[in-house]
């Protein structure tokens, strides 16, 4: 069996799999003549799913729907004629899946600063990575208001990457350290750092319980610990455990 790209944006957990025989590709050519390939999480592009078919591989979907659904949305605007503007990290794997549906002129783009330097058509139609702020969603939707005839935005943020995100800027207010689990190519994980790390108070992205620094701690009364959605349970339990013997 094998995963296009990593399952998850987790390391530790694809680590685990690979001990298990479970692989991580590139490419569906890697995989050999009757293989297994498990589309990951996040998506992959559409000219990738087509490759992995037109090769008779079985295909195993653990899409998540959320990123499903934007893929379908982005495709049908696109067929509507509106140019797609995806919010979002340009590269990120969900990014690029949900590309390929939305049409040679769509566009990624991280924020309005970004977007303000982009060629727009004069109908747009504006989506959102599942991980990204709402904050800068708006923004950039304030951003194509201002410049073109219509636009239609689509608030496509997961729901439970939006209570993960108020949740962790409430937690930062009322902790004097805090410390945010997960992977550090994890887009979500990221984003509660920034989020943690923008209410001032000190903030640390660790992987694993064995990056966690004593000097961290000095002088602290009240630790939080938050964790991006691909964090498994087994390394929470060890960085609260650790932040316990402390």
């Amino acid at each position: 069996m094998y995963t296009l790209g990593p399952l998850i944006h987790n390391p530790q957990v694809v680590e685990q799999l690979e001990r298990d025989g479970i692989k991580v590709v590139e490419d569906v050519h890697e995989v050999p003549p009757g293989g297994i390939i498990v589309v990951p999480s996040h998506g992959v592009p559409k000219e990738t799913m087509a490759r992995a078919k037109q090769v008779g591989l079985e295909i195993v979907d653990v899409m998540c729907p959320f990123v499903r659904k934007v893929q379908r949305l982005a495709a049908r605007l696109h067929q509507q004629g509106y140019q797609v503007i995806v919010v979002g990290d340009n590269g990120h794997t969900e990014v690029r899946s949900i590309m390929s549906m939305a049409g040679d002129d769509a566009l990624a783009v991280s924020d309005a600063a970004e977007l303000a330097s982009r060629r727009l058509k004069r109908r747009v139609a504006i989506v959102a990575q599942t991980t990204q702020t709402l904050d800068k969603y708006k923004e950039c939707i304030q951003e194509a208001a201002g410049r073109t005839h219509e636009v239609r935005a689509y608030n496509t943020i997961c729901d439970a990457t939006a209570e993960r995100q108020g949740a962790a800027a409430d937690l930062a207010k009322d902790a004097d350290v805090v410390l945010v689990v997960g992977g550090r190519n994890s887009a979500n994980t990221k984003r509660l750092a920034q989020i943690c790390a923008s209410t001032g108070v000190p903030s640390y992205h660790i992987e694993i319980a064995d990056e966690m620094d004593e000097n961290w701690f000095q002088g602290a009364r009240k630790v939080g610990i938050t964790a991006g959605a691909s964090t498994p349970d087994w390394i929470i339990d060890e960085v609260v455990e650790r932040v316990k013997a402390i």
